[in-house]
């Protein structure tokens, strides 16, 4: 059985700065020096990224056009098969880097954060597909060099999951404090958009946005309207400023796809408004690239999705059942991260994917979960 402190060491490794290998790279050895992929200029008061240096096995990217790719663009399809066939195009095996850098501070003296760059690969699985509604469901299956130069055995992790529902009726959305809110849209709002929700490793909300898609013959592109989101684990040390507020673009190419970030720091009032004042600390742009791999081997990922598919799906389920019981719901982190049983969640996923039978009480321990964070009430 994995333990709780490997999954923990896994989140880890995503916030380290990389070099995932792959073919082509010279000997895929760690970079002698910091690696930008765009950067305030580099000189002595360049502020050096964040992370370890952790690095991957050689890979090798796929250069062929994949099958989605091309379903994509067949001609005749209807406006809203081709928008469906773009959020499917996202689903494969993939190396993904995450790059974030603040472009501008906006209070005099206040030193720009440093750069964040991480890297991972993840096989992105379509979860369900019931045509105005799809999700897909993000695995994570690292292996690193290690100093010996051997490869680590594959390290398995839910990352996230993504919700896609064409004219959503209603939004969950963030509203600063560990506030969530699901709000209604009236028909105008949603006409011919499509909603993308963000779910944590655990399945807990963290973001939702609506936006519409373009197709042209090199990409098909999704933008968001403005929304709201918690910090992220990569500011998790940050207490200046309590939400980010930015857009979302999800650009589907034939290697791959990208999603691009542009972030304010935003600090609020103790009543959850933007401060007048002193509204915004920094500007924050982030992209996260997803290279499609050729000939990747995800078994590890994919026992591990199929053995626990189910509980997750259920997971899922429990948190919005909780938002159709209140619209207005207070999250907080977990009472005992390491022990509780918001954290055996996690734990108990984990036994399931090493084919452990699954527990006779299971929504039992789901519930007890959503008490512990506040989404239901106790003994509900």
């Amino acid at each position: 059985m994995r333990s709780r402190i490997t999954s923990l060491i896994l989140l880890g490794a995503l916030q380290a700065v990389a070099s995932p290998g792959f073919a082509g790279d010279a000997g895929s050895s760690a970079p002698t020096a910091p690696r930008y992929t765009f950067s305030w200029p580099l000189g002595s008061s360049a502020p050096a990224p964040r992370g370890g240096s952790t690095r991957g096995p050689a890979l090798a990217l796929e250069t062929a056009e994949s099958a989605a790719w091309r379903a994509l663009h067949e001609p005749g399809i209807t406006a809203l098969e081709r928008d469906r066939r773009a959020i499917l195009a996202i689903a494969g095996d993939y190396r993904a880097t995450f790059d974030f850098l603040e472009i501008a501070t906006y209070t005099p003296g206040l030193n720009r954060d440093r750069p964040y760059q991480s890297w991972g690969t993840e096989k992105i699985y379509v979860d369900r597909d019931e045509g105005s509604f799809i999700s897909l469901v993000h695995i994570l299956e690292m292996r690193v060099v290690q100093p010996d130069g051997s490869i680590s055995p594959p390290m398995v992790q839910k990352h996230w999951r993504e919700d896609w529902q064409y004219q959503p009726a209603q939004l969950v959305e963030f509203q600063g404090d560990d506030q969530w809110q699901k709000r209604t849209l009236l028909g105008h709002d949603r006409q011919g958009q499509w909603s993308q929700t963000v779910a944590q490793t655990d399945d807990s909300p963290r973001y939702a946005s609506l936006g519409h898609w373009d197709h042209a013959a090199d990409f098909s592109t999704w933008i968001s309207g403005e929304a709201w989101r918690p910090l992220p684990r990569r500011e998790s040390a940050r207490t200046d400023y309590q939400v980010l507020v930015g857009t979302n673009r999800v650009t589907l190419t034939a290697h791959g796809w990208l999603q691009e970030e542009n972030n304010l720091k935003t600090v609020l009032t103790p009543e959850r408004r933007i401060d007048p004042a002193h509204p915004y600390l920094a500007r924050e742009y982030g992209v996260a690239r997803y290279e499609r791999l050729r000939d990747a081997d995800f078994t590890a990922a994919t026992e591990y999705y199929a053995r626990t598919r189910a509980f997750w799906d259920r997971v899922h389920n429990a948190w919005l059942d909780a938002f159709r019981q209140d619209a207005h719901l207070t999250i907080h982190e977990p009472a005992d991260p390491e022990h509780g049983a918001y954290a055996r969640l996690l734990d108990y996923a984990d036994q399931l994917g090493t084919g452990q039978a699954a527990n006779a009480d299971e929504l039992g321990l789901i519930h007890a979960a959503l008490e512990d964070v506040g989404a239901i009430p106790a003994n509900q």
